[in-house]
């Protein structure tokens, strides 16, 4: 299916490793230009010898000033924007509520929904000028469901959907559609450390922290980080142009976590 994005100027945050580089490496095969940003300078390095074609910054996206000189200088590269696909997110601390440490509370929304608006409100005038505009934004199943001993990283990714349905309202007279994704339990290093803190919480294994997790899905099996990249690209092309204001479960039909 060509999706005509040939061209599509694309930004995505944390972009270097996982799930990012899925994303940004789903938008090169269909001809897109990308650009990805990372905290990580190691990841980054490495992408100059692996993915020559992608265009790379180092950036905190919780830092604003960071974010601005970052967008000056993607938009310059990439000669405008067209799609902000906003990645970055970390997996926030394990444990009871009345145990959480404030400033691991802080630092997780930070960086899981404070850094959405950072780049959003740079991105807007940008959009605005593109022909096919959209925003996609990565929450998780921890943005439907109660995720117990899991606050901080739950509570941002609900407000990450609020954040989303909001400004796709805002956005539309200007064709900005804008979109979340959901993901399940998705093959990865992030969710091995996640399932490993829960076990060590729960005091089982990781395997059985696993098994409760897919017991709850219809289909039991991880996600795989390009099924979310295949998705997110469809809705950045113009085959996408009538979803906006959506919340896109990909999750096996996951009906709790635990």
């Amino acid at each position: 299916m060509d999706l005509d994005i040939e061209g599509l100027r694309v930004i995505v945050t944390a972009g270097a490793a996982g799930i990012g580089l899925r994303i940004a490496e789903a938008f090169v095969r269909e001809g897109a230009r990308v650009y990805v940003c990372d905290v990580d300078e190691a990841a980054l390095a490495a992408l100059a010898g692996s993915h020559p074609q992608l265009l790379t910054a180092r950036c905190d996206v919780t830092d604003r000033g960071a974010v601005a000189a970052m967008f000056d200088d993607a938009v310059a590269r990439l000669g405008g924007l067209d799609c902000l696909v906003n990645n970055a997110g970390i997996s926030g601390p394990t444990g009871p509520v009345h145990e959480i440490d404030p400033a691991d509370w802080d630092r997780c929304l930070d960086v899981c929904i404070t850094s959405q608006f950072n780049c959003t409100r740079v991105a807007v005038e940008h959009l605005k000028r593109s022909a096919n505009p959209s925003i996609v934004n990565l929450s998780s199943a921890a943005g439907k469901f109660g995720f117990p001993n899991r606050s901080p990283y739950a509570a941002a990714k609900w407000a990450v959907v609020g954040f989303t349905r909001t400004i796709a309202i805002e956005l539309g007279q200007f064709g900005i559609r804008c979109n979340a994704i959901l993901p399940g339990v998705v093959e990865g290093e992030r969710i091995r450390r996640v399932i490993e803190a829960k076990a060590r919480v729960a005091g089982k294994s990781a395997g059985e922290i696993q098994d409760a997790w897919l017991a709850h899905a219809s289909i039991k099996e991880l996600i795989q980080p390009e099924q979310l990249a295949d998705t997110i690209v469809l809705l950045a092309s113009p085959r996408g142009r009538q979803t906006s204001g959506q919340a896109i479960s990909i999750d096996g039909n996951l009906q709790a976590l635990v």
